[in-house]
């Protein structure tokens, strides 16, 4: 991919548009927005899905009396229920279950039907729901509907910049991933120090980085298909979509969650 020019605003001026001659750019053009269109409508149903998972959680996890309670945490009180999502050790398996989805879905896509998939997207999108429904006991409601907010905002302002842009990103990626791991490390190390200032580094740094990956993901994702799925059939196209939007999909969530730790209001 790096041995031409990624830039389809460029290439349009250029041999791609000289090449394909103005019918066939016209065409690239209409699948490529159509492509992006199934992309954004994946992680949007996804976000959905997630937010209706987390706030179900929430509510059959928490009680509004003492009585009968299996737990407390801070003011709020917990069903048998909200025990083992939140207190119990099982807990863990909620947390890292998307993790290993996410391993399975990256490393088996070529080999899953597209519908498979889908489904499997969704099914992560619903056990991210589950891992982070303890953000409604953390943080007050109004705080997370204004972070969700502006996170949308930012998210779609990085994203409609990295899909229009003249300016070749392609070298910001090894940056990116370089600072993505960065900030898993830093985030492991703290686990133990729980320091508050190492904290707040590690939440600006990292949203400077999904910021950054959330663009460059963009226009990868739009190159790709003008360089290599322009011309594929569906299923090949059908599994770069879920794909795509999963990146999409967890720049949002990964900017959503730093975000919280520096704006949320705390109950």
């Amino acid at each position: 991919m790096s041995d031409f020019d990624r830039n389809y605003s460029g290439a349009r001026s250029g041999p791609f548009s000289r090449s394909l001659g103005q019918a066939d750019a016209a065409a690239v053009d209409a699948g490529l927005r159509a492509y992006m269109l199934r992309i954004y409508n994946y992680m949007v149903i996804g976000l959905g899905i997630t937010g209706l998972a987390s706030l179900g959680v929430y509510m059959a996890a928490v009680q509004n009396t003492a009585t009968g309670a299996a737990a407390k945490i801070g003011s709020a009180y917990l069903t048998s229920f909200g025990y083992a999502m939140f207190v119990s050790p099982l807990k863990w398996v909620f947390i890292l279950a998307p993790l290993v989805m996410v391993f399975v879905i990256s490393f088996g896509i070529e080999r899953l039907k597209p519908a498979t998939a889908r489904l499997l997207f969704f099914a992560f999108s619903a056990l991210m729901g589950l891992s982070l429904a303890s953000i409604f006991l953390i943080y007050t409601h109004t705080s997370i509907v204004r972070v969700f907010f502006i996170t949308a905002a930012s998210f779609g302002a990085l994203s409609l910049w990295g899909y229009t842009t003249k300016r070749d990103l392609t070298g910001m990626g090894s940056f990116l991933i370089m600072g993505l791991f960065g900030v898993i490390i830093a985030s492991l190390v703290n686990i133990f120090l729980a320091s508050s200032m190492l904290q707040f580094i590690v939440s600006i740094v990292g949203v400077l980085v999904f910021a950054g990956l959330t663009a460059w993901d963009t226009q990868r994702l739009k190159n790709d298909y003008i360089y290599g799925y322009a011309g594929a059939g569906g299923e090949v196209a059908e599994r770069s979509a879920i794909m795509g939007a999963l990146s999409l999909y967890l720049n949002f969530i990964n900017l959503f969650t730093l975000l919280m730790q520096l704006l949320g209001q705390r109950e």
